[in-house]
């Protein structure tokens, strides 16, 4: 029963990650990084300001951040959740260090601890993600910090869900099967993983530096983006602005960095289907190979559609989701072929 409350509670904690990374992604996409003006409260209130006392207020202490009441319940619900992410996290290194009742298992403790250093650097993003008005090197900050909380929790899950057998005995059918997952596969499934990882970093940095709809054809750029490329667009530091919202770069930066994520995408879709291709050669992880594909395809169909239509809402905010899905398929392959080669060491070892 110990036992099952502490997996309830990860994957509970693991699925609310996601719901975080879909409302920062919606919080995001409508402006509302700066919704409320100062950090953790909204204009100096725990709430956003609601009575025309608190309103007046609000204008008084900001009078240079206008209150729209939609964004400001926007950031404000983000940071509620994200909040109860945090403490939930901090609830499972509680467990996870604390000595389950004989005979229960130990609990795996390096990822809980791990994530509760993830997730206090996240908070301290998200506040600079205010101080510092959209800053393009904190927001992609908070948004890969957001995907590796996830990619941690997800990793808690698999070893509290599905820990790793014992070796399995010679005459099981499965030798074969183990050896396959050989140290090819494993550096290609690291460099899926690697590519992927990139891949968001670029999506970050267009989505910070306002660049998503600087390109409206296919398949790269309708303008001589050759000719305009400029590698200062790559540069993380950027001169001092009094606010980032909406862009601080001119046209030739974004399309280069707009540009930069479509190659990496063509370069990420390469990689993934060549390692799906190699994946399914080994019968135990044909079920996961085929799962990155289906995500793969749909994070490809998501980005042209944001092309084409012009960024809506809905596309944009599932084009996160997937990403992150993606990338959680790739750890789950590399933990799958990882544990095949274990199983394949310990199979050679019961012979030896």
């Amino acid at each position: 029963m110990h036992r099952d409350r502490f997996r309830y509670l990860v994957g509970f904690t693991f699925a609310l990650a996601l719901c975080v990374i879909a409302l920062g992604a919606y919080t995001r996409l409508t402006e509302a990084g700066l919704g409320c003006p100062d950090w953790p409260g909204c204009y100096g209130f725990v709430g956003v300001p609601q009575s025309a006392a608190q309103q007046a207020e609000a204008v008084a202490r900001f009078p240079d951040a206008p209150l729209e009441h939609d964004k400001a319940w926007n950031e404000m619900l983000h940071r509620y959740v994200a909040g109860a992410l945090g403490l939930l996290i901090l609830l499972v290194n509680v467990l996870a260090w604390r000595r389950p009742p004989h005979p229960l298992p130990p609990r795996p403790k390096l990822l809980p601890a791990l994530l509760l250093v993830v997730v206090t650097f996240q908070a301290a993003l998200g506040m600079w993600t205010v101080t510092l008005s959209l800053m393009p090197v904190v927001v992609m900050g908070h948004l890969l910090g957001g995907f590796t909380t996830a990619a941690l929790l997800f990793a808690l899950c698999l070893s509290v869900f599905s820990p790793a057998g014992a070796p399995v005995p010679a005459g099981s059918g499965y030798s074969f099967t183990a050896r396959q997952a050989g140290k090819g596969l494993s550096l290609l499934a690291g460099l899926g993983l690697v590519t992927v990882i990139g891949q968001i970093a670029l999506g970050g940095w267009t989505a910070a530096n306002y660049a998503a709809l600087v390109c409206t054809q296919l398949p790269i750029c309708e303008v001589d983006w050759q000719q305009q490329f400029d590698t200062s667009a790559f540069a993380l530091i950027q001169p001092v602005h009094e606010t980032y919202q909406y862009g601080v770069l001119d046209f030739a930066q974004r399309v280069s960095i707009h540009v930069a994520h479509r190659i990496g995408a063509m370069i990420t879709t390469v990689v993934l289907l060549l390692l799906a291709w190699r994946a399914w050669r080994v019968p135990a992880l044909r079920w996961s190979a085929g799962i990155m594909v289906v995500l793969l395809g749909a994070q490809v169909a998501l980005g042209i559609t944001n092309v084409v239509a012009s960024l809506p809402l809905t596309v944009a905010v599932a084009h996160n989701v997937t990403g992150v899905l993606l990338m959680l398929s790739v750890v789950a392959l590399n933990v799958q072929i990882y544990r095949q080669r274990h199983t394949a060491r310990g199979w050679r070892s019961a012979r030896a």
